[in-house]
C-alpha cells in the first residue's frame, strides 16, 4: 500500500475516534470542535481511497466514490438542528444508499436476492424496524413519515446487496462489503430509535451511531479495494 493511502487511512481512523468521542459530549465544545472533525471524515477516506491503485481496478470505484461523496453531504447537513437539515441529510444518505446498491447489483451473485438469507433478513428488518420508525416519525412531523419509510427501504436493501454480492469476486471483499452493510443498517438504526422512539436518548447513543457509521463506510470502501485485487 502506499504511504498516502496508509497515511490517510490512519488518518481516517483517528478522525473516526475522536468524532464518536465528541458525537457521545454533550459540551457545547465538543460540538463545536466536532464541526471540524465530522465533515473531514468521508474526503479523508475518500483520499485514502483514491490513493490505492486497488481502486483503479476495483468494479465498484466509482458507485463507492458518488457513496462517501453523498455521506458527506449528509454528514454536513445534519451537524445543524432543524427538520430542513435533517431532510437533507436523509436525501443525500439516500442517495448514496442507491448508489451503493448500483455497484452491489451489477456485481451480483446469480442467485435471486430473495432466495437469499440475506434478503429474507433485510426484509424482516424493514417490517420491525423501518416501518414502525416511519410511524413514529410521521406522528413527529406527517411528512417525516414518507421519507424515514423510503430511507428505510433503501438501507436495508443496501444491506441486503452488500452480502450478495458474485462469489468469483475475492472472499475477502465480500466479507467486508457485507460486514459494511450490515454496520450501516445497525448505526442507522440506532439514529433512528434516537430520533424517533426515545424522549430523552443518552450521549453514548450518538456516539454508538458514529462508531458504526465511520466502520461502515471503511468496511465498504475496504471491499470496494478488495474488489481490485492485490495492490501493487
Amino acid at each position: 500500500m502506499p504511504r498516502a493511502a496508509y497515511a490517510l487511512k490512519l488518518a481516517y481512523g483517528a478522525l473516526a475516534v475522536a468524532d464518536t468521542a465528541l458525537a457521545g459530549s454533550r459540551s457545547t465544545r465538543a460540538h463545536r470542535i466536532r464541526r471540524v472533525t465530522k465533515p473531514l471524515l468521508m474526503p479523508v477516506l475518500t483520499g485514502a481511497f483514491a490513493a490505492d491503485p486497488r481502486s483503479a481496478r476495483s468494479p465498484l470505484r466509482d458507485t463507492t466514490r458518488a457513496g462517501q461523496a453523498l455521506g458527506w453531504l449528509g454528514d454536513v447537513a445534519l451537524l445543524r438542528p432543524g427538520l430542513p437539515a435533517f431532510a437533507a441529510g436523509v436525501g443525500a444518505f439516500g442517495l448514496g444508499q442507491a448508489a451503493y446498491i448500483r455497484g452491489f447489483r451489477a456485481n451480483a451473485s446469480p442467485v435471486p436476492l430473495r432466495h437469499t438469507t440475506a434478503g429474507r433478513a433485510a426484509a424482516v428488518m424493514f417490517a420491525l424496524s423501518g416501518a414502525p420508525m416511519a410511524i413514529a416519525a410521521a406522528r413527529q412531523e406527517r411528512v417525516l413519515g414518507p421519507a424515514v419509510l423510503g430511507y428505510a427501504a433503501l438501507l436495508t436493501a443496501m444491506a441486503a446487496n452488500a452480502a450478495n454480492l458474485d462469489p468469483a469476486l475475492p472472499a475477502g471483499a465480500r466479507a467486508a462489503t457485507a460486514a459494511g452493510g450490515a454496520a450501516f443498517l445497525v448505526s442507522d438504526t440506532i439514529l433512528g430509535a434516537s430520533q424517533f422512539l426515545l424522549a430523552d436518548p443518552p450521549p453514548w447513543v450518538e456516539s454508538a451511531v458514529m462508531a458504526t457509521y465511520t466502520a461502515a463506510q471503511y468496511l465498504l470502501a475496504e471491499g470496494a479495494l478488495r474488489c481490485g485485487g492485490s495492490g501493487s
